[in-house]
Protein backbone atom coordinates (compact mmCIF):
# COMPACT_ATOMS: atom_id res chain seq x y z
CA UNK A 1 0.00 0.00 0.00
CA UNK A 2 1.26 3.42 -0.91
CA UNK A 3 0.50 6.12 1.64
CA UNK A 4 1.08 9.84 1.99
CA UNK A 5 0.90 12.09 5.04
CA UNK A 6 -0.22 15.68 4.57
CA UNK A 7 0.13 18.06 7.50
CA UNK A 8 -2.09 21.15 7.49
CA UNK A 9 -0.36 23.74 9.65
CA UNK A 10 0.07 27.40 8.87
CA UNK A 11 2.81 27.81 11.49
CA UNK A 12 4.77 24.64 10.63
CA UNK A 13 4.56 25.48 6.91
CA UNK A 14 5.97 28.95 7.71
CA UNK A 15 8.83 27.44 9.72
CA UNK A 16 7.65 28.84 13.07
CA UNK A 17 8.04 25.37 14.59
CA UNK A 18 8.73 21.83 13.46
CA UNK A 19 5.75 19.55 12.94
CA UNK A 20 5.72 16.47 15.17
CA UNK A 21 2.51 14.68 14.13
CA UNK A 22 3.61 14.05 10.53
CA UNK A 23 6.73 12.02 11.37
CA UNK A 24 4.71 9.99 13.89
CA UNK A 25 2.11 9.20 11.21
CA UNK A 26 4.79 8.26 8.67
CA UNK A 27 6.39 5.86 11.16
CA UNK A 28 3.02 4.42 12.17
CA UNK A 29 1.91 3.84 8.58
CA UNK A 30 5.24 2.15 7.83
CA UNK A 31 4.64 -0.11 10.83
CA UNK A 32 1.30 -1.01 9.23
CA UNK A 33 3.11 -2.10 6.05
CA UNK A 34 2.71 1.04 3.97
CA UNK A 35 5.26 2.58 1.65
CA UNK A 36 5.06 6.20 2.79
CA UNK A 37 6.14 9.50 1.32
CA UNK A 38 6.10 12.72 3.26
CA UNK A 39 5.15 14.22 5.47
CA UNK A 40 4.13 17.04 3.19
CA UNK A 41 3.61 20.19 5.28
CA UNK A 42 1.31 22.84 3.81
CA UNK A 43 -0.74 25.78 5.08
CA UNK A 44 -4.38 25.03 5.78
CA UNK A 45 -7.04 25.67 3.15
CA UNK A 46 -6.47 25.44 -0.61
CA UNK A 47 -2.90 24.09 -0.27
CA UNK A 48 -4.38 21.04 1.48
CA UNK A 49 -6.80 20.52 -1.41
CA UNK A 50 -3.90 20.81 -3.88
CA UNK A 51 -1.83 18.25 -1.96
CA UNK A 52 -4.82 15.90 -1.77
CA UNK A 53 -5.49 16.21 -5.51
CA UNK A 54 -1.82 15.44 -6.21
CA UNK A 55 -1.96 12.32 -4.02
CA UNK A 56 -5.08 11.05 -5.77
CA UNK A 57 -3.53 11.77 -9.18
CA UNK A 58 -0.38 9.88 -8.10
CA UNK A 59 -2.47 6.80 -7.31
CA UNK A 60 -1.72 6.78 -3.59
CA UNK A 61 -3.82 4.19 -1.75
CA UNK A 62 -4.09 6.03 1.57
CA UNK A 63 -3.74 9.69 2.51
CA UNK A 64 -3.77 10.66 6.15
CA UNK A 65 -3.99 14.34 6.96
CA UNK A 66 -3.02 15.90 10.27
CA UNK A 67 -4.40 19.23 11.39
CA UNK A 68 -7.00 21.73 10.33
CA UNK A 69 -9.95 19.74 11.69
CA UNK A 70 -10.95 21.98 14.58
CA UNK A 71 -13.29 24.91 14.82
CA UNK A 72 -10.95 27.89 14.44
CA UNK A 73 -11.42 30.16 11.42
CA UNK A 74 -8.31 28.71 9.74
CA UNK A 75 -9.29 25.04 10.19
CA UNK A 76 -10.35 24.14 6.64
CA UNK A 77 -9.11 20.57 6.08
CA UNK A 78 -12.58 18.95 6.15
CA UNK A 79 -13.82 21.39 3.51
CA UNK A 80 -10.74 20.76 1.35
CA UNK A 81 -11.32 17.02 1.71
CA UNK A 82 -15.09 16.97 1.20
CA UNK A 83 -14.75 18.67 -2.19
CA UNK A 84 -12.67 15.74 -3.47
CA UNK A 85 -14.54 12.78 -2.02
CA UNK A 86 -16.69 10.50 -4.14
CA UNK A 87 -18.21 9.18 -0.92
CA UNK A 88 -17.65 9.42 2.82
CA UNK A 89 -17.00 6.60 5.27
CA UNK A 90 -18.39 8.25 8.40
CA UNK A 91 -17.74 5.25 10.64
CA UNK A 92 -13.97 5.77 10.45
CA UNK A 93 -14.15 9.42 11.53
CA UNK A 94 -16.68 8.53 14.24
CA UNK A 95 -14.45 5.73 15.54
CA UNK A 96 -11.44 8.06 15.73
CA UNK A 97 -13.40 10.65 17.70
CA UNK A 98 -14.85 7.96 20.00
CA UNK A 99 -11.41 6.43 20.61
CA UNK A 100 -10.03 9.78 21.80
CA UNK A 101 -13.08 11.26 23.52
CA UNK A 102 -12.70 9.84 27.03
CA UNK A 103 -9.07 10.90 27.45
CA UNK A 104 -9.41 14.17 25.51
CA UNK A 105 -12.94 15.61 25.70
CA UNK A 106 -12.05 18.24 23.07
CA UNK A 107 -11.73 15.37 20.56
CA UNK A 108 -15.47 15.81 20.08
CA UNK A 109 -14.66 19.13 18.36
CA UNK A 110 -12.76 17.43 15.53
CA UNK A 111 -14.60 17.79 12.23
CA UNK A 112 -12.33 15.27 10.50
CA UNK A 113 -13.73 13.23 7.63
CA UNK A 114 -12.89 9.90 6.05
CA UNK A 115 -13.83 8.83 2.58
CA UNK A 116 -12.76 7.79 -0.89
CA UNK A 117 -11.63 9.93 -3.82
CA UNK A 118 -11.15 7.78 -6.90
CA UNK A 119 -9.38 4.77 -5.41
CA UNK A 120 -7.71 6.69 -2.58
CA UNK A 121 -8.78 6.48 1.05
CA UNK A 122 -8.47 9.89 2.74
CA UNK A 123 -8.62 10.20 6.53
CA UNK A 124 -8.43 13.51 8.42
CA UNK A 125 -6.84 13.45 11.88
CA UNK A 126 -6.39 16.19 14.46
CA UNK A 127 -3.02 17.94 14.34
CA UNK A 128 -1.35 16.52 17.42
CA UNK A 129 0.83 13.55 18.26
CA UNK A 130 -2.04 12.22 20.39
CA UNK A 131 -4.41 12.57 17.44
CA UNK A 132 -1.89 10.72 15.27
CA UNK A 133 -1.53 7.93 17.83
CA UNK A 134 -5.28 7.55 18.25
CA UNK A 135 -5.92 7.67 14.51
CA UNK A 136 -3.36 4.95 13.88
CA UNK A 137 -4.90 2.82 16.63
CA UNK A 138 -8.25 2.95 14.83
CA UNK A 139 -6.82 2.54 11.32
CA UNK A 140 -4.46 -0.32 12.17
CA UNK A 141 -7.01 -3.15 12.27
CA UNK A 142 -9.02 -1.93 9.25
CA UNK A 143 -6.58 -0.27 6.87
CA UNK A 144 -5.54 -3.24 4.71
CA UNK A 145 -9.13 -4.51 4.41
CA UNK A 146 -10.42 -1.03 3.53
CA UNK A 147 -7.83 -0.54 0.79
CA UNK A 148 -8.56 -4.03 -0.54
CA UNK A 149 -12.28 -3.21 -0.71
CA UNK A 150 -11.63 0.11 -2.48
CA UNK A 151 -9.59 -1.84 -5.05
CA UNK A 152 -12.60 -4.12 -5.62
CA UNK A 153 -11.68 -7.00 -3.34
CA UNK A 154 -14.19 -9.56 -2.16
CA UNK A 155 -15.88 -9.27 1.23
Amino acid sequence: MKARVIVASNRAAAGVYADTSGPRLVAGLRDLGCEVTGPVVVPDGEPVAEALRAAVADGVDVVVTSGGTGVTPTDRTPEATRGLLDFEIPGIAEAIRAHSRDAVPAAALSRGLAGVAGRTLIVNLPGSTGGAKDGLAVLGPILRHTVDQIRGGDH
